[in-house]
């Protein structure tokens, strides 16, 4: 393994560098360093500057966000980060959860390749920024990186927006390691075998088995499914893999969407209407996941656990089950093994 040396065959004056190893970057969607109004507006001014995200024109979009929302939305979103931080290490679920997604991956991946890997882990907004860690990687010997977002299914505004940012990185290199980006893997086997786990698992705890099992997914504007995002269809089909792993007729798992904004059309039917009309309807037991996030997050701590609860029963619901999303489960650890295993085809051995 070439590390801290020449490269072959050069002269005794060339300049010590680092290569010879294979990265490994797991990269999640990103959180403020804090819940005070100016860690959060950093945070959502980078977000929602993205033109992935929102694709209004820039003359028109940035006046609107930088005068208007983020005027008052820091302090909305910071109170609701506050209901789920992580005290104890002063960082956001998110952050300790990804963490502990690398810490555990990292073992794993040693014991089949040995010194071959690095594995670290990059937030496509805030810290640790995209281009921090692949500059780590570089300094540590990768000249080869595996870019892994976490987003099981595909979208311009989540994986795509991540690659983005990776490539935007190695813009900025004298030397570019070879980089390959995971696409999106919400039909492997391994994830879908996953998930079934915590919907079994969370039922064998309950008393009263659910009328319904809510799979809500993060919405996007309608509009993009017309201009060829294939969001919608990757969680259309991760549901029905999901109901066809566990077994289940059709009624008994609703697929929904959340964290709605704006004011144009997203896709439908959004989560929070559709809770209050099962509950409405006589289905006072339901569970909710959300096979979007590969770990819990506001969207999921604070939106479906307080927020889309309250919608529940506030229509006269009884039951709310939240099932927690994969995170540092062992099942999920090898699932992305299994994926670096093939995404690295020949590079690692």
């Amino acid at each position: 393994m070439m590390i801290d040396t020449r490269p072959p065959h050069s002269g005794e004056d060339h300049p010590t560098v680092s290569f010879g190893k294979v990265g490994v970057i797991l990269c999640n969607l990103g959180t403020p360093d804090g819940t005070d109004y100016w860690s959060v507006r950093r945070y959502l001014s980078e977000f929602l500057s993205d033109k992935r995200v929102v694709d209004v024109p820039t003359w028109k979009w940035q006046a609107i966000l930088q005068l208007v929302i983020l005027s008052f939305r820091p302090f909305t979103s910071g109170a609701a980060y506050k209901t789920i931080w992580n005290e104890g290490r002063n960082e956001s679920p998110l952050l300790t959860t990804t963490r502990e997604q690398c810490e555990a991956l990292t073992p794993v991946l040693k014991d089949m390749f040995g010194d071959q890997v690095e594995v670290d882990f990059c937030m496509r907004y805030g810290n640790p920024s995209t281009e921090s860690v692949i500059e780590i990687m570089q300094k540590r010997g990768c000249d080869r990186i595996v870019f892994f977002p976490l987003y099981p299914q595909y979208s311009a505004t989540t994986t795509g927006t991540a690659n983005d940012q990776a490539f935007r990185a190695l813009m900025k290199m004298r030397w570019q390691p070879s980089i390959r980006c995971v696409p999106a893997y919400f039909e492997n086997p391994l994830h879908i075998k996953a998930l079934a786990a915590t919907v079994r698992e969370a039922y064998a705890k309950m008393d009263v088995e659910p009328d319904v099992l809510i799979t809500s997914y993060h919405g996007i504007p309608l509009r993009y499914l017309m201009e060829g995002d294939p969001y919608h269809c990757h969680c259309q089909k991760t549901t029905r893999l999901l109901r066809e792993e566990l077994g289940w007729d059709a009624e008994k798992i609703h697929l929904t969407f959340q964290s709605i904004f704006g004011r144009e059309e997203w896709l439908k039917p959004y989560t929070v209407k559709e809770v209050a009309r099962l509950a409405k309807e006589g289905k006072k037991n339901i569970a909710v996941m959300a096979p979007v996030f590969s770990s819990d997050c506001i969207e999921t701590l604070e939106e479906i656990n307080e927020e889309i609860k309250d919608a529940f029963i506030e229509a006269g619901g009884e039951t709310f089950t939240y099932i927690p999303c994969l995170n540092a489960r062992p099942d999920h650890i090898e699932m992305m093994a299994d994926i670096v295993k093939n995404e690295a085809a020949g590079w690692l051995k």
